[in-house]
């Protein structure tokens, strides 16, 4: 017998969340078949047997947190056939067990997960695994008339095995139905129709540590604002060959990553972070880029942004923003940031306060470009493209001048943007 168990995972990951099962107590696997899903913090990780064999108990259900080098689950050891002696003896048992109990098998594998349910429909049906879906189509059964024995109504194998004739009836009310206890406003007869969802663990990891951003740093945020009229005129007179010769198109962030990186040559503090009472200066410029994912904001870097022109920036962020809307970033996309830009503008905000992604110190965030009148001289006005910048930063170790004069730079070299060529 081998014992299942999580993982090292990386810098600063030290527990998870079981995701879902994959295989099922009694049944038999071959070296390399996934076993699970965990869901991190960062990214989702697939545990795979290291031997062929019969997965003879599941220690920890779906939905419960466990930490690295924890024992999850025990493989009995097999040819991966369930035919030898030692590895045949404990599905025999388990198969015995089945028939006068299925209610304790059941209860081993049929504990809800925390995630969200993709087996779920939007017309009403049942949440159902999809081994659950694939058996009750051979068999023509409606997974509405399946009685589970799930707290939350959600279906599983065993259901379908064991369904009669029981009628719609008697099958529990999901979860996602308003209680009955609940309170009717202003002393109406009926509760008012609610929803609760439970949070992934991404999402309150990332509550979590918004908060403790705000809790543990002296955040303050200076803004200022871009004349872009520069940089769209480039764009305008370059974009075709550009991507004609790189084949990728040229954006607005390979502007603004080369533009932070000139900023923090010349104020080296905000591309650090403290440890303890030590200020830590870093050599290097890894730019974290924030995009939007399914399940929150993610982070990946760009990394030694310093070394790269404008089509290989543009490259990285488009590789990175695909890898994270399709749930595909590596826990080493994600790692060692040394400063961060985020871009609210693709969503229409025209100003807000980005909140650090610690432990880093400082973060740009972009926003929305908009015509607006701009004094040009003392007689003239002119209709400009303008954009507010942010720069939130931790004032521990970066004072309100620098701070400034460090935004200022970058708005100095947006607005002149072949400087950048001679600044990185």
């Amino acid at each position: 017998m081998s014992e299942i168990k999580v993982p090292a995972m990386g810098e600063s990951i030290t527990e998870g969340t079981v995701s879902r099962w994959l295989v099922k107590e009694g049944e038999t696997v071959n070296q390399g078949d996934v076993l699970l899903e965990l869901e991190t913090d960062k990214v989702n990780i697939e545990i795979s047997a290291e031997e062929s064999g019969v997965l003879e108990k599941i220690i920890r259900q779906e939905g419960e947190t466990v930490e690295i080098g924890e024992t999850i689950g025990t493989l009995g050891a097999g040819t991966g056939g369930g035919s030898g002696a030692s590895a045949s003896q404990p599905t025999a048992e388990q198969q015995q067990a089945a028939a006068p109990a299925p209610e304790a098998v059941a209860v081993a594998v049929a504990t809800p997960p925390v995630t969200a349910a993709p087996e779920s429909s939007e017309n009403g049906t049942k949440t159902a695994s999809p081994a659950a879906r694939k058996l009750a189509r051979e068999r023509g059964i409606e997974l509405d008339q399946v009685q589970s024995k799930d707290p939350i109504g959600r279906v599983y194998q065993e259901d379908v095995k064991s369904h009669n004739t029981q009628t719609p009836a008697s099958t529990p009310a999901p979860a996602s139905k308003a209680p009955a206890s609940a309170p009717a406003a202003g002393g109406s007869t009926y509760a008012k129709p609610v929803e609760r969802q439970r949070m992934s663990r991404r999402r309150a990891t990332i509550a979590k540590r918004l908060v403790e951003a705000q809790q543990t740093a002296a955040m303050l945020t200076t803004f200022n604002e871009v004349d872009m009229t520069a940089i769209m005129d480039v764009r305008k007179r370059r974009k075709d060959k550009f991507k004609e010769k790189h084949d990728i198109g040229l954006g607005f962030m390979s502007f603004f990553t080369k533009a932070v990186v000139g900023a923090l040559k010349k104020f080296p503090t905000i591309n650090a972070e403290i440890d303890g009472e030590d200020v830590v200066l870093k050599k290097y410029y890894d730019i974290g880029i924030a995009v939007s994912a399914k399940e929150g904001l993610v982070v990946p870097v760009v990394r030694d942004a310093d070394r790269l022109g404008f089509a290989e920036i543009e490259k990285s962020i488009a590789d990175l923003a695909s890898k994270a809307r399709s749930n595909s970033l590596a826990l080493s996309d994600l790692q060692g940031g040394t400063f961060t830009i985020t871009n609210g503008g693709t969503f229409g905000s025209l100003l807000s306060t980005p909140i650090l992604n610690t432990p880093q110190v400082g973060i740009l965030g972009m926003h929305k470009i908009q015509l607006r009148p701009v004094a040009i001289d003392a007689e003239r006005m002119e209709n400009r493209p303008m954009m507010y910048i942010a720069l939130s930063y931790d004032h521990r170790i970066i004072d309100g001048s620098e701070a400034v004069r460090f935004l200022v730079t970058v708005k100095e070299l947006l607005e002149d943007p072949e400087s950048l060529l001679i600044e990185g």
